[in-house]
């Protein structure tokens, strides 16, 4: 069973003239569990729309997806939000840190929501920060924290309710070139340790080529790109 499955995934908004726009066009994607894909394309293409959808955050005007084994289809609000809350993690390009808590409050958030005791709560978001090499930093608000400590503490929250799935959506593009390699890294790594299914829309051709597949959007149709055509 694969963590993503999406089939003829359709995408259609309404243009200003009230023309509707395609943006995706009978789309098709498979993600393992454990496998890391990147997303490329022109700004404007769809790749944001395409990551909304698979995240559950937005339903498609027609095809189906399943996250996990679960078609979403089939799922009304309430049962939707609680298998995005439970399945998926989100990393965006800004982190969304809560400002007045720690970075170990911030990680403690998601799994203090779904129920969790405060010491088991508190001893996960420890070992996830230890993971990204925060171990350090835990006692830190946000504004004491580098733009790179930040963001890893976004991927640590993002992972907090060990989801199948983890989508970024330009996760390092308002690092500098030192702190997105680490989190290139730890974003290759991080697929195969905990066997996440990861999707990574990015304009970033070295976090491109550390994905075992790159897919390319285009013309609302999604094409895969061998890594010699993308890597210069």
């Amino acid at each position: 069973m694969s963590a993503i499955e999406a089939r003829s995934l359709t995408k259609t908004y309404l243009g200003g003239d009230g023309a509707p726009i395609l943006v995706l066009d009978a789309v098709d994607m498979t993600v393992e569990r454990g496998e890391m894909v990147a997303v490329i394309g022109a700004s404007g293409a769809g790749k944001s729309t395409l990551l909304h959808l698979l995240g559950a955050l937005d339903r498609p005007n027609g095809g189906e997806i399943s996250i996990a084994g679960q078609r979403l289809s089939s799922l009304d609000d309430d049962a939707l939000s609680a298998l995005r809350n439970r399945t998926v993690g989100f990393v965006f390009q800004f982190h969304h840190l809560l400002r007045e808590f720690t970075a170990l409050e911030n990680v403690m958030m998601p799994l203090r929501i779904s129920g969790m005791d405060d010491a088991r709560a508190r001893a996960r978001a420890f070992g996830l920060l230890e993971r990204v090499g925060l171990s350090g930093r835990t006692g830190h608000r946000p504004s004491e924290l580098s733009g790179g400590e930040q963001q890893r503490t976004a991927v640590a929250r993002a992972l907090a309710t060990d989801p199948a799935v983890l989508l970024a959506d330009e996760p390092s593009g308002n690092l500098d070139h030192m702190n997105s390699e680490r989190l290139h890294e730890l974003f290759s790594e991080l697929s195969r340790e905990l066997e996440v299914a990861m999707v990574v829309v990015t304009h970033n051709r070295a976090l491109a080529a550390r994905a075992d597949r790159i897919l390319q959007l285009e013309d609302a149709r999604l094409m895969q790109i061998e890594l010699p055509e993308v890597v210069a």
